[in-house]
């Protein structure tokens, strides 16, 4: 298990009180790689299109624990539309929120959850390439509170995913 600390300026949770947020574990959910051209996209050397897309979602298990997962998708294909590797993680962490109010639920499990889970799916996918053949893929830093914003917007303003929908802003 993981505290973390609060924010400089914070106060302190007392001795023996948990932060405001604890990880519990983080698991790979499901990966898959698939490399459709093999060996023939090895042997070849273009400079890949590549597509990427990251997401957020959370399950509520009780009124302060959930799990947070980080879905990757990444798809490389030859300037010629031909596919070169097709790889999805679904990558996840299960988190206690503590003594927070509500307006704090967002933000902690949509941003600093992910940055927590995030260094560790990165890994998972540069390794998943570069045992596939391919250059590792290092996928650049995430901007979680962008995607935090877009996920508000999408939903009304709501954060997905938690019962009672409550707001928080980054």
């Amino acid at each position: 298990m993981t505290d973390i600390p609060p924010s400089p300026g914070a106060n302190p949770a007392p001795q023996g009180q948990p932060g405001p947020l604890t990880l519990h574990g983080q698991y790979i959910k499901d990966l898959s790689f698939e490399n459709p051209r093999a060996p023939q996209s090895l042997i070849e050397q273009k400079q890949p299109q590549l597509t990427l897309n990251v997401n957020v979602t959370t399950r509520q298990f009780d009124t302060k624990t959930f799990e947070v997962t980080l879905t990757v998708e990444a798809n490389a294909q030859t300037p010629e539309k031909e596919p070169l590797f097709m790889l999805e993680l679904v990558y996840a962490g299960t988190v206690s929120l503590g003594e927070v109010p509500q307006e704090a639920y967002g933000p902690l499990l949509f941003i600093e959850t992910p940055r927590l889970l995030f260094p560790f799916a990165r890994a998972v996918v540069a390794n998943a390439t570069r045992e596939a053949g391919f250059p590792p893929l290092n996928i650049a830093p995430v901007d979680f509170v962008a995607l935090y914003r877009q996920q508000l917007d999408a939903n009304g303003g709501k954060v997905p995913g938690i019962a009672g929908g409550p707001v928080g802003h980054a």
